[in-house]
């Protein structure tokens, strides 16, 4: 490739410069050797220019980067507000060309190898308002056979009013044994379910709860419209306390359709997942309580750090509330600088 024309990039001015020699060699390698898109190679082009520059910054060749100076360099990108996603782009468009270098045999290692973009910040979990929480579990579809409509709501109301992950949620049998996984007391008013990591807890039910559990196991074993469902049916896998029309235990797909379709049947905004129910049930219960602690327990989480995650989701609340409530909200965005 020593006869190639030297690629050029555009420059901050809108003048052309020249690539550095081995960066126009890999892109040479890439494009035709290994048939990567166009666009594709206008984006290592950009990258690897950037890497460049960096060096030339340094007073360093390309040669020499180490890598103290990738991991400099990432740092200042994040600073700049590049995300971790950006980020993590560029570095692997400068690995895969430390690689080829590699395999020339031009450097002894890959600087970049251990070097790792900033993560990115988790986005927060959907929780549905208290308003359109409680819309939900009240929600009643008057269309809907008896059977399922019973079904659904003690899924709806033990998901909110426990917290309970979908997984959880379908390993409940109807009574209690020495090979449930889970079960619900009612006369406790208490939940026994099987956690991840095998860790077993126990979650208090509400009134409300246990209200739509009895409502449910007083026609379980009718089956779908008023179908008795067969003895022998009931045994094994059916012991569960969701169960199909069948007789057999429900899935977690038929959990996510029907809770669903009966979001959208209450008017909630968006569908409603199971795992929405849970961010819920957790949102709220700190709101009223600033627990960490206690909902940390209730949730099964085996770090704190995982339920801290809520409080981000309570003080959006706080947040709202202000500027919703407070006068000075109301001056920031209709007095004087303010939008209107």
């Amino acid at each position: 490739m020593t006869d190639a024309v030297p690629a050029t990039s555009p420059a901050a001015d809108g003048v052309t410069s020249p690539l550095d020699p081995l960066v126009d060699r890999y892109l040479a390698h890439v494009r035709f050797e290994k048939r990567l898109a166009i666009r594709t190679v206008t984006l290592y082009t950009l990258d690897l220019e950037k890497l460049a520059v960096n060096a030339t910054e340094a007073g360093v060749g390309l040669l020499e980067v180490q890598p103290t100076h990738i991991r400099r360099w990432v740092a200042q990108m994040h600073a700049q507000g590049r995300s971790g996603r950006g980020i993590a782009l560029i570095l692997s468009g400068w690995r895969g060309f430390y690689a080829w270098l590699g395999r020339e045999g031009l450097v002894a290692s890959n600087p970049v190898l251990d070097v790792r973009s900033p993560k990115a910040p988790k986005p927060l979990p959907k929780a549905l308002s208290v308003d359109d929480a409680v819309r939900l579990a009240n929600f009643e579809d008057k269309n809907a056979d008896p059977w399922l409509e019973a079904r659904d709501a003690a899924m709806v109301e033990l998901l909110y009013g426990a917290g309970l992950r979908v997984a959880e949620l379908t390993g409940l049998d109807a009574w209690a044994s020495s090979t449930a996984l889970g079960w619900v007391d009612l006369d406790a008013a208490e939940a026994h379910v099987l956690g991840k990591g095998s860790k077993r807890r126990i979650v208090p039910v509400g009134s409300q709860a246990v209200r739509a559990l009895q409502a449910w196991l007083q026609v379980r074993h009718l089956g779908l419209r008023g179908q008795v469902i067969q003895a022998e049916d009931l045994d094994g896998a059916s012991k569960a306390l969701f169960i199909g029309r069948h007789g057999t235990r429900l899935t977690a797909q038929s959990i996510w359709q029907r809770l669903r379709q009966r979001s959208l049947g209450a008017g909630l905004p968006a569908p409603v997942h199971p795992h929405m129910l849970r961010h819920s049930f957790a949102s709220h219960v700190l709101q009223s309580s600033s627990d960490l602690r206690g909902v940390q327990e209730l949730l099964g989480h085996a770090n704190i750090s995982t339920t801290q995650v809520y409080t981000r989701l309570d003080f959006q609340h706080l947040a709202k509330a202000y500027d919703a409530a407070h006068p000075r909200a109301h001056l920031r965005r209709n007095g004087p600088g303010g939008s209107k």
